[in-house]
C-alpha cells in the first residue's frame, strides 16, 4: 500500500502517493522523450485518443487524434524551422485525485540559434486499467528567456 504524499502547503490539494506521482510524470517525460526521437506513434502512446489540446502554436482546441494530426501534418517539416537541441520539463507540481491528476510544469526548448523558450503546461491525466494517459493537455508560451519575445513552439508535437 501507498503512503499518500500530502501537498506541501497542507492546503486542499491532495498530493499523491510516490508511485502515482512517479508514474504521472513518467507519461509526461516519457512524451517528450518520444518526440525528441521523433516517434509519433510513441508520442501517442502516452495520450487517451480522445484526448484534448490547446497547443501553443494553434489558435482552437485539438479534439482527438484524427484532428491533431491534422494539424501535425499541416505543420512545416523540422528541417525547415530551428532547429531544437533539446527539451526540458521541470518544475513539476502534481496532484491525483483518485483516478484522475493534474500536473502542471514548464517545458524548456533549446535552439542551436535561437534564445531557449519556455512553455507553461498543464496536463489532465485519467487512470485506466492502472496506466495513466494524458486527456487533455494545456501549452501557454512564455517569453524568450533571453530577448522577452513571445515564439511558436516546436513543430510535431
Amino acid at each position: 500500500m501507498n503512503v499518500a504524499v500530502p501537498s506541501p502547503t497542507g492546503g486542499a490539494r491532495p498530493g499523491g502517493s510516490p508511485d502515482d506521482l512517479a508514474a504521472v510524470w513518467a507519461v509526461i517525460t516519457g512524451m517528450y522523450h518520444a518526440f525528441t526521437a521523433g516517434d509519433r506513434p510513441r508520442i501517442d502512446s502516452f495520450l487517451d485518443p480522445d484526448a484534448t489540446v490547446f497547443d501553443s502554436a494553434t489558435p482552437g482546441l485539438i479534439r482527438g487524434k484524427r484532428e491533431l494530426d491534422e494539424v501535425r501534418d499541416q505543420r512545416p517539416p523540422a528541417e525547415a524551422g530551428p532547429r531544437e537541441t533539446g527539451l526540458e520539463a521541470h518544475g513539476e507540481t502534481i496532484d491525483v485525485f483518485g483516478h484522475l491528476a493534474l500536473a502542471r510544469y514548464w517545458l524548456r526548448v533549446d535552439y542551436a540559434s535561437l534564445p531557449a523558450r519556455m512553455i507553461r503546461n498543464t496536463a489532465v491525466l485519467r487512470r485506466v486499467n492502472g496506466l495513466w494517459r494524458i486527456i487533455h493537455l494545456h501549452e501557454d508560451l512564455q517569453q524568450d528567456l533571453v530577448s522577452g519575445i513571445p515564439r511558436e513552439t516546436p513543430a510535431g508535437r
